[in-house]
């Protein structure tokens, strides 16, 4: 199948040759993608941010390059640099999540976002430029418009994850029983051992709503304020995946 980049035809033919102006084209367009996406992670406090996320994106876009180079007048190349490019960035990322516990894990979006970052670099690497458009409104839109969509969509649900800080270790039976009062099941307790020595009990908790008028007429955060309420409860709050 023949593919014509519409922006490619806009600019001229040689856009989809190389020649210096192609090159810095496809290379500005690949930092400057990187660099809003980083960005939009890096606000967010997230470790992996701006230069990341340009860094991974520049070596994408450089493979690319290399192999359409290599590959010209000789049919038989496979595009290895690109892949071994990709392989090298999902082992970099498998090894950025952290599983803080059983329930949590942190910097999962991050890591994919990166890997995704790298495949625009690959398209306009490529010389795909309405591709790499496309990819990185996808991208930046997945990471800072559909959030929000996503936190409605978790108050919704019937589970749910809470930090919960206890005064006294012996107090966790009372809350237990507390739990099932309001109509709310436990499905798993796990002690953070981080906080031995505080002075603290320190558990996450995972919860689910069983009780119907519950699940009608209260919102997570009302739950867990209610929970807060207790005498022996030092700090309680939801826990949201990363």
């Amino acid at each position: 199948m023949n593919y014509t980049d519409p922006i490619a035809n806009m600019l001229g033919p040689w856009s989809q040759e190389f020649n210096l102006k192609s090159i810095l084209l496809r290379m500005s367009i690949a930092i400057i993608c990187a660099a809003l996406i980083g960005w939009e992670r890096s606000s967010k406090r997230h470790a992996a941010g701006f230069r990341t996320f340009i860094l991974v994106s520049v070596g994408c876009t450089v493979a690319m390059m290399l192999d359409r180079f290599l590959a010209h007048g000789n049919s038989g190349y496979a595009y290895l640099l690109s892949a071994a490019t990709i392989v090298g960035i999902a082992i970099v990322t498998t090894n950025s999540v952290l599983f803080s516990s059983r329930n949590q894990i942190k910097g999962l979006t991050t890591a994919v976002g990166m890997w995704a970052c790298g495949i625009v670099g690959l398209s306009a690497g490529a010389g795909y430029y309405t591709i790499s458009a496309i990819g990185f409104a996808a991208v930046y839109c997945s990471l800072s418009f559909f959030p929000a969509i996503e936190t409605y969509l978790k108050h919704r649900s019937n589970h749910f994850d809470i930090h919960l800080e206890l005064t006294k270790p012996c107090y966790l039976q009372n809350f237990v029983t507390t739990i099932r009062r309001l109509g709310l099941t436990i499905d798993d307790v796990e002690s953070n051992p981080a906080y031995i020595g505080s002075g603290l009990s320190v558990y996450t908790v995972s919860i689910s709503i069983v009780s119907p008028e519950l699940k009608k007429y209260k919102t997570h955060h009302e739950i867990v304020e209610a929970l807060s309420t207790l005498d022996y409860v030092y700090y309680i709050e939801e826990m949201y995946r990363q």
